[in-house]
């Protein structure tokens, strides 16, 4: 009588890139941002909410394109991702600006924007499968 050996192999956890933590953590910065900016018009602190929350999302950005070049460098990634960190930095710094000079009306769609565009990049990154070397498939 033969036997059959079976294996049972676990699933291998999930582990996310440093890449796509801080490409998160922006994406989340600038809804939160969404919100603070509804609660700027309803309540008396939505004003401090979304000042500081305009600091941490900068930051953010900050982190996303730290992130973006440790991904290229050392991990052999496309530098592509670079550029993008990059130019939502630039985003962000305008944004800052036409916050504090309160031009509403180039920053609400900017900001709707950077939230799409960082939604991309996020759902770009889990699809191309970057598990923290930060290479694209394409």
């Amino acid at each position: 009588m033969a036997t059959q050996a079976t294996t049972k192999t676990a699933a291998a956890p999930h582990r996310y890139s440093f890449l796509q933590i801080a490409t998160a953590l922006q994406t989340l910065t600038i809804f939160i941002q969404a919100v603070s900016a509804g609660l700027l018009f309803t309540t008396a602190y939505g004003e401090v909410l979304h000042d500081v929350g305009a600091r941490v999302m900068y930051g953010a950005s900050m982190l996303y394109v730290l992130a973006a070049v440790l991904a290229w460098r050392p991990g052999g990634g496309s530098p592509r991702q670079i550029w993008y960190a990059t130019g939502f930095l630039a985003l962000a710094s305008a944004q800052v600006a036409v916050g504090i000079a309160h031009i509403s009306s180039v920053h609400v769609p900017l900001g709707v924007l950077m939230f799409g565009l960082s939604l991309l990049a996020l759902a770009r990154q889990a699809r191309s499968g970057h598990r923290g070397q930060g290479r694209s498939t394409r």
